[in-house]
């Protein structure tokens, strides 16, 4: 029997009236540890913030960490952060909107904007019904704030979702009804895209300081995909509606979910492509936090680690101990990574970061000379490197020194001549992501190997992790892609 929870601002945004449920505010759902044992868990958020890096975010991503059935998902949720994302996706619905809105509004008449509230893919208004169960089913949220607009036809000129506070007091019993209802009944799983020799997208930024595959290894990607009878062709971000054009979309930017990098990978798969690096994968990887929840429950070994707001430094104090180590949820690079000494350093560094981030990892100092980063490729390592320490530095990448001190040194062996321990942790981790290409980073230490993090997009670059398989590497990613494509026109799933 699931247990089902209503994430709330505080306990107070309940208000009187509503079913007599769990209500847990979503600071003690995300920093009180319990939660992370609990099982079987169907969590309905109603925050007010979703914004990226809010409390009301962090609960959808941590409850999909945790192994919970949330609503909204940060997928969801990261699909109505900007109109460019969705806007597309509703396009379909226009003619239903006329029609729905025609009715309730006749034309003629002085009104040209109208908002409605939908609670769980249910309007209050049968005559929105068809189009709030086609909204519900591409954005599948409790609670949905959506805005229409009429120029010449009535047009949808926002969704959003909403928390508890924006509802309006007469919808109260509505949303009461509703909601009693959807929990009683099962909760399904989005509808994967579905989808119909070939061309890859090859997406790079030719002015990117640090990208993940350097010119070299373009080329070399792009020779493998011609021996291999495709085509690649490098495209950048001003190619964004070009990618229907396409079969695939091999990402070689570095990722983020507030970026176009995740656009085009939604985009990407919205159309039926193949795509690496896939959204999920993206929005898995680049948050420090929802990794470090989900290796956490899997049982797999990180440095010790506490997630912290800011109001618990004396937690992380307690638990960790001095040096310790702070990451912003979203840094790439070893940028957003700081060794702090002692409290004052750690009140000043949290300081700052909390203005844009209601959470940060807090981690246990944890120094080996060097990093392995395994590269795996649909669950099999593709690559190993040894990336040492910058000189006179305990990061890889030290970014305030000369450019010759800057970068440690890096070893790349064959996968056989790597611990096997290291391989399979390696191996698990990146299964909890996905089945695409990860770079696990890891550490062996008196206590086991230790995963740092995996990364959705690792650095390919020509003479580096190719060393030892040369173009053999890059035609192995071309022979994935291949294998999905092939699949994919079999009529099975995509990305799989």
């Amino acid at each position: 029997m699931a247990e089902h929870i209503i994430l709330v601002d505080s306990a107070k945004s309940w208000p009187e009236g509503l079913p007599d449920l769990q209500v847990v505010p979503v600071r003690a759902y995300l920093t009180d540890p319990a939660w992370s044992e609990r099982r079987g868990v169907r969590a309905v958020n109603l925050c007010r913030d979703m914004h990226y890096h809010s409390a009301g975010y962090y609960a959808s991503l941590l409850a999909e960490a945790r192994g919970h059935r949330v609503l909204p998902s940060v997928r969801t949720i990261q699909d109505l952060s900007r109109k460019a994302l969705y806007l597309g996706e509703v396009e379909s619905l226009d003619r239903r909107t006329q029609s729905a809105l025609d009715r309730r509004v006749p034309e003629g008449s002085a009104g040209t904007e109208l908002e409605v509230f939908l609670v769980f893919g249910e309007s209050d208004d049968p005559d929105l019904q068809p189009l709030a169960r086609a909204l519900f089913d591409t954005f599948p949220a409790p609670l949905l704030r959506v805005e229409f607009r009429r120029r010449e036809d009535w047009r949808i000129a926002a969704i959003r979702t909403a928390g508890l506070a924006r509802l309006p007091a007469p919808m109260q019993p509505f949303f009461s009804d509703v909601l009693s209802r959807s929990l009683r009944r099962p909760w399904r799983r989005p509808r994967a895209p579905s989808t119909g020799r070939w061309e890859i997208a090859v997406l790079h930024d030719p002015e990117e300081e640090m990208p993940p595959s350097d010119r070299g290894a373009l080329a070399a990607f792009i020779r493998a995909a011609r021996r291999e009878g495709l085509t690649a062709r490098l495209i950048t971000r001003r190619d964004f509606g070009r990618l229907a054009e396409f079969d695939a979309l091999y990402i070689r930017e570095t990722t983020n979910v507030n970026h176009h990098t995740w656009r085009f990978a939604r985009k990407a798969e919205a159309e039926g492509l193949v795509v690496i690096d896939d959204p999920d994968s993206i929005l898995r990887c680049t948050n420090k936090i929802y990794l470090a929840e989900l290796l956490a429950r899997a049982r797999i070994g990180t440095p010790k680690s506490v997630i912290v707001s800011r109001d618990e430094l004396d937690r992380a104090e307690a638990a960790l101990g001095y040096p310790m180590i702070l990451k912003v949820p979203d840094g790439a690079f070893s940028r957003g990574v700081f060794k702090v000494a002692d409290r004052a350093e750690l009140e000043r560094r949290t300081a700052p970061l909390f203005e844009h981030s209601d959470l940060l990892l807090a981690q246990a100092w944890t120094y080996t000379p060097f990093d392995w980063r395994i590269g795996i490729l649909a669950g099999e390592a593709l690559f190993a490197c040894r990336y040492h320490m910058s000189r006179g530095h305990w990061q890889i990448l030290h970014h305030g020194a000369p450019a010759g001190d800057r970068e440690g040194a890096v070893d790349t062996l064959p996968v056989d001549d790597v611990p096997a321990t290291v391989i399979a942790t390696a191996r698990r981790a990146a299964a909890l992501i996905g089945d695409g290409l990860y770079g696990v980073d890891l550490k062996e230490t008196p206590e086991g190997v230790k995963v740092i993090e995996v990364n959705d997009n690792p650095n390919i670059d020509a003479g580096v992790e190719d060393r030892v398989l040369g173009d053999e590497l890059h035609r192995r990613l071309v022979r994935e892609f291949v294998r999905r494509l092939e699949r994919r026109t079999r009529g099975g799933a995509l990305n799989r």
